[in-house]
């Protein structure tokens, strides 16, 4: 346990002495020793406002956020989605910010944004180079007291579309969507603010207007329901300074009074089921439990972890390794007013939920008479100690950790606690819990089945929902009125930033084992935390040689994560957990990659353990038998997602039939079936090889300790590996649509593009992905703004060059309403061709040298970024000091030439455009556009083709788009 030895001051008395005008000095924390804390001082402004600040001059890197305590909690009957709708219109624009500019000017900074909603709070954050800070707290107090006369009903009828678009493609239309909708609706009484989820539903959306909008902007958006906090490279003095001047004069909202409710009690098991496109069965029991950073939480979490967290748990031992579920586990989320004990099984096709219900309480029963046991609770203290400490790697992490520690804690200061609550967990406590909240209790059942298979739910549906006894609350809404602040400075200024910080590219050092492994390293001593990655050229590719083995890589990797000769799966999986250490290994297209993660006081043990795994693998037959079937079963699933079955096919088309590249890493069903366990024993031995492998080391080592820890890789045999040859692929003539039938899906995923570039950091790849920036490669990309922002088909829309050592392809994509794909095809062709004839404006240039040319002091924060960052250096025999030849190429980048970059690689005329929608509804829109459309099925097979006999204009869509002019006024506001 980490010893907690604070400096709190609680100011009464040095509260005058510290103030800075309006905000007082409430508390100030420091690190004393090597505790786990986070430093912050805490003030309150006169209106209402937290504001914490954290010192961190790491790295030239300010993280700013605010966040609301408001919900869909605070949502009502009738008018759900309304939270996570504003934070939608909280991004577009405000009396002094224009249309799409809140984007358009953080991305320019060099910085990152954006925002997200749940049950209890919204927030907004921006991540910004230092010298940005006040601008980022200008955009955000300009929102938040200068909003509403800037929302207009066309703003609320775009993004009540792209709200819809979101919740069809991340709800509706993805499989298991609907999951926590049923089980809220169950669980939860009628009119608990816990028994909608926060996307809403759609007639709630349809029904409600920009004046109930609006209404909830007053009533939850004051800055006495915010708490503003910033960390990074700043001074605290100079944040309140701001924090002041900009939020300091908004006027207080209404007051928001704390909301407590009883769990549900359920008076017996409830029932409920729906159908869904998906392969799998899948049951889900949930109990009610207690409330986020309730003193039984820890115990339920530790109850979760036993029952269903890994390969030491019941389900694991009950369901996953006998082949009698494809996936168990069990979790337990909490919310401020709730939470719930997650039992989920995701059963094999034909296997009725009822078996899969009987195991899980059979495994209750075992435990309730084995107890949990002195090592369970072990192995999860361990592994809570380090997600804690992991979460602190970024300012953002930390600066998150604060912001809902005072909104739900109102005590920054909370992690010291969190920790100790964690760690002071006993075998009694977990026994007590399990008895008090599960054992003899009643739960949801939900049951969702493949489509026309009902009779695998698991019990018949016994409970629908009743309004019997629903008052409805007072929220508060009447006589509210908009007050804007009165300020003695002119708020349409936008600050001028400061000097571009110094950013320094990590110091680092290389080494060569003695077996030639090229090992490459920094220092990075924030955390007590080492990230080391090793990596083994080949991969999926591999089986170029055999493409009937396709996958094989998968598997090989998978059965490395399971048990070595010292060690089964289970007590390897204990040992890892122990240490809160992770040691994978993962095969990807163009390689195998090792990842260990470790606290630094623990990473002998967990080194040893690595090499047990990469060079002692077990390779035991039913662990094999297992692993292929699901691997098996994970291509079927696969094969009815419409995303993946756009992916698979677009690689097909791109590389040819023949090519191991247009077939997916994970294999198809038939080239797995022929692997044998033999098969992935000969892969291993003749490719997991020392020969071209590379290693990464990032943490808190020194060069001096680092090099001896990495010893243990020079007794691994450098075999030789043969180089991988590809087939040719196939040239595009002419552009042509490929229709790939998705009967009745409601959005059309769409791909188009082709071969380009293979990857170099500082020639034409490079100059290529400059070139696409406003074109699809940021938010405010031209692609961008006039599918989501202008038309509302979208949730997003981008395009991008994607080369490695190989050629790589250029490709634009989204997934769109299914009314709107002709139309999506229309405006994607229309910008890309008047991207390739006319080229860049200037406007879009200065943004693009703006934007990549300041966010070099956000890329090598992290260890996993500064790990990638040394990754790319070794993989590609980079020069360490390429980022400043980068820079040098994009500060002297001209207008001309990125005009000839968008000529010569923007190929309009000869593109793969494919559509995975509904035929049906999708086919006559697209004939009429003029090109070839060619039927394909799901594996991209040639169907039939038909050619219309008047190609139409592009160039003059029948779909006009204001997106021209809402640039032209963006540049215009931003005094372009």
């Amino acid at each position: 346990m980490l010893k907690r030895t604070l400096a709190v001051f609680a100011l009464a008395l040095l509260a005058s002495a510290s103030s800075f005008g309006q905000a007082k000095l409430v508390e100030k924390v420091t690190r004393q020793g090597d505790e786990l804390v986070i430093p912050f001082e805490k003030y309150k402004l006169s209106n209402g406002l937290t504001l914490i600040v954290h010192e961190d001059h790491s790295d030239p890197v300010v993280h700013v956020d605010v966040t609301y305590h408001v919900g869909s909690a605070r949502e009502e009957i009738g008018k759900s989605g309304f939270a996570h709708f504003f934070e939608h219109m909280m991004f577009q624009g405000s009396d002094h910010v224009a249309d799409e500019e809140h984007f358009k000017i953080v991305t320019e900074s060099g910085g990152t944004l954006n925002g997200s909603t749940n049950r209890d709070r919204t927030n907004y954050f921006e991540t910004v180079p230092t010298n940005q800070l006040e601008t980022a707290l200008w955009l955000e107090a300009d929102r938040m007291g200068f909003l509403l006369d800037a929302v207009t009903q066309k703003k609320f009828e775009i993004q009540r579309a792209t709200v819809k678009n979101e919740r069809g493609q991340n709800y509706d239309n993805r499989p298991y969507g609907l999951v926590r909708e049923y089980v809220a609706r169950a669980l939860y009484p009628y009119g608990h603010p816990y028994s909608w989820l926060t996307i809403g539903y759609l007639e709630d959306l349809d029904r409600s207007d920009v004046n109930d909008l609006k209404n909830f902007f007053l009533r939850w958006y004051g800055p006495n329901n915010a708490t503003l906090t910033v960390g990074g490279d700043v001074e605290p003095k100079q944040v309140v300074t701001l924090a002041e001047k900009y939020f300091g004069s908004i006027p207080a909202g209404p007051e928001v009074e704390a909301v407590t409710l009883p769990a549900p009690v359920l008076e017996k098991d409830r029932y409920v089921s729906y159908e869904d496109n998906v392969r799998f069965p899948l049951l889900q029991i949930v109990f009610p439990t207690v409330p986020r950073h309730h003193p039984d939480e820890p115990a339920l979490d530790c109850l979760a972890d036993i029952l269903g967290g890994g390969k030491n748990s019941l389900f694991y031992k009950n369901l996953e390794k006998p082949q009698k579920a494809l996936q168990a586990n069990a979790s337990h989320p909490t919310s401020e007013l709730g939470g719930e004990l997650d039992l989920t099984v995701i059963s094999f096709p034909g296997v009725p939920l009822s078996s899969a219900e009987a195991i899980v309480r059979e495994s209750l029963k075992e435990f309730e008479q084995r107890g949990p046991t002195e090592e369970d609770v072990q192995r999860f203290v361990a592994q809570a100690e380090a997600r804690l400490i992991n979460g602190l790697a970024s300012v953002r992490g930390k600066v998150s950790q604060l912001a809902a520690y005072q909104t739900f804690q109102d005590d920054p200061n909370y992690i010291a606690d969190e920790l100790k609550a964690y760690t002071a967990v006993t075998t009694a406590d977990v026994m007590r819990v399990y008895n008090q909240y599960v054992k003899g209790k009643h739960a949801v059942i939900l049951s969702v089945v493949p489509k026309g298979d009902t009779a695998s739910i698991a019990q018949a549906d016994n409970y629908t929902v009743s309004e019997k006894g629903y008052q409805a609350p007072d929220y508060g809404y009447d006589g509210l009125t908009y007050n804007k602040a009165k300020d003695s400075f002119d708020r349409a200024m936008r600050p001028k930033p400061g000097p571009n910080p110094l950013v320094k590219v990590p110091d680092i050092w290389n080494a060569k084992l003695r077996n030639d492994i090229k090992v490459i390293g920094t220092e990075n001593n924030e955390i007590p935390t080492v990230t080391i990655a090793i990596t083994i050229p080949g991969g999926h590719y591999l089986s170029a040689s055999d493409p009937g083995k396709a996958g094989i890589a998968a598997l090989t990797a998978d059965m490395m994560n399971e048990g070595s000769e010292k060690y089964t799966a289970e007590a390897f999986a204990s040992e890892l957990e122990k240490l809160g250490s992770s040691v994978s290994v993962n095969a990807g297209d163009e390689a195998m990659t090792v990842y260990i993660q470790s606290l630094k006081k623990n990473l002998q043990p967990t080194l040893a353990l690595a090499a047990e795994r990469m060079f002692h693998p077990r390779f035991d037959a039913d662990d094999f038998a297992r692993l292929k079937k699901q691997q098996i079963e994970a291509i079927a699933f696969q094969n009815n997602q419409p995303e993946v079955i756009a992916s698979k096919v677009y690689d097909r088309l791109l590389f040819g039939e023949r090519s191991i590249r247009s077939i997916p890493a994970i294999g198809t069903t038939e080239t797995v079936e022929n692997i044998t366990l033999d098969d992935v024993k000969a892969f291993y031995n003749q490719y997991f090889s020392a020969a071209n492998s590379y290693a990464v080391v990032v943490g808190d080592l020194t060069e001096s300790e680092a090099k001896p820890a990495m010893a243990f890789l020079e007794s691994w045999a450098a075999k030789p590996v043969p180089a991988v040859t590809f087939s040719e692929t196939p040239a595009i003539d002419k552009t042509r649509i490929y229709l790939v039938d998705k009967e009745q899906a409601p959005q059309s995923q769409i791909r188009m593009g082709y071969l380009a570039l293979p990857y170099d950091a500082t020639g034409e790849y490079y100059k290529a992905t400059l070139m696409n920036y406003p074109l699809g490669g940021a938010f405010n990309s031209r692609i961008n703004l006039n599918l989501r922002e202008d038309k509302g088909w979208t949730y997003g829309a981008r395009s991008y060059f994607s080369g490695s050592e190989l050629q790589g392809p250029f490709t634009a994509s989204a997934g769109v309403r299914a009314d709107a794909t002709d139309s999506s095809v229309v405006e994607f062709m229309k910008e890309i061709k008047d991207y390739h004839t006319n080229g860049i404006t200037p406007e879009e240039l200065a943004f693009m040298k703006s934007s990549i040319g300041q966010r070099d002091a956000l890329d090598y924060e992290t260890p996993y970024q500064k790990a990638g960052f040394l990754g790319r250096i070794i993989k590609y025999n980079l020069d360490k000091d390429y980022v400043k030849e980068q820079a040098k190429i994009l500060q002297s980048i001209t207008k001309a030439e990125i005009d000839a970059l968008a000529k010569k690689h923007l190929q309009p005329e000869k593109m793969n455009i494919l559509v995975v929608g509904d035929k049906q509804n999708v086919k006559a829109g697209l004939e009429k556009l003029g090109y070839e459309v060619v039927e394909l099925d799901m594996e991209g097979n040639r169907i039939e083709s038909s050619m219309t006999n008047e190609p139409i204009q592009i160039e003059k869509s029948a779909t006009p788009t204001k997106q021209k002019k809402s640039r032209k006024r963006a540049a215009e506001k931003s005094g372009k």
